[in-house]
């Protein structure tokens, strides 16, 4: 019995497109007083929990911003496989946070453009996340101590809880980049 295969069916291209893979759920996140943000995603209906922790990165703020404007280097974690994503975006609001991506980075120092740039390369990670609840004081006391007892004893911390949605994200990817370029090397080389 001879197979025969048509050219194009059954065969994997290396360019594939994947599909992003948009998660929605609600974040549970304490805005420090610091400048840092640390809390929670919960992807809905399957309740995944990851990690989100972030740093404010310090610049120049822009002229055209308001004073509320703040750029974050967020990292979110996957509890599961011990792996992190980084990607950099924009906090609106003083308490009562709005967190998206960087639509541009003109006008702010070149590292920072670099850094925003760079993230937004290979895999663009996308983020959105919008304030529904404020919690503070005690409600934020009371949170944090049941949700989040490694920050107890941060005071003046607030409490954000809203929907939030991730898209773009591939924990897989640093791997699937390293993989790629091993098996270029290896066909290039010739040894195929």
């Amino acid at each position: 019995m001879d197979i025969v295969a048509e050219a194009g069916k059954g065969v994997e291209s290396k360019k594939e497109k994947k599909v992003e893979k948009k998660m929605e759920g609600v974040a549970s996140i304490a805005l420090l007083p610091c400048g840092s943000i640390s809390g929670h995603f919960i992807q809905l209906p399957h309740s995944i929990c990851y990690g989100l922790h972030g740093t404010e990165l310090a610049c120049e703020r822009e002229c055209s911003r308001g004073e509320d404007y703040r750029l974050i280097k967020l990292t979110i974690i996957d509890y599961s496989s011990k792996k992190e994503q980084s990607v950099v975006v924009e906090c609106k609001g003083h308490d009562a946070a709005r967190i998206h991506n960087v639509d541009h980075a003109h006008g702010w120092e070149k590292d920072v453009v670099g850094m925003v740039e760079e993230k937004q390369g290979k895999n663009k990670i996308l983020v959105s996340f919008e304030c529904e609840t404020l919690k503070a004081e005690k409600a934020a006391e009371d949170h944090i101590r049941l949700y989040m007892p490694k920050l107890v004893g941060q005071d003046a911390a607030v409490v954000n809880v809203g929907r939030m949605s991730i898209s773009g994200l591939n924990f897989d990817a640093e791997e699937d980049d390293l993989k790629q370029n091993i098996e270029s090397v290896y066909y290039d080389s010739g040894n195929l």
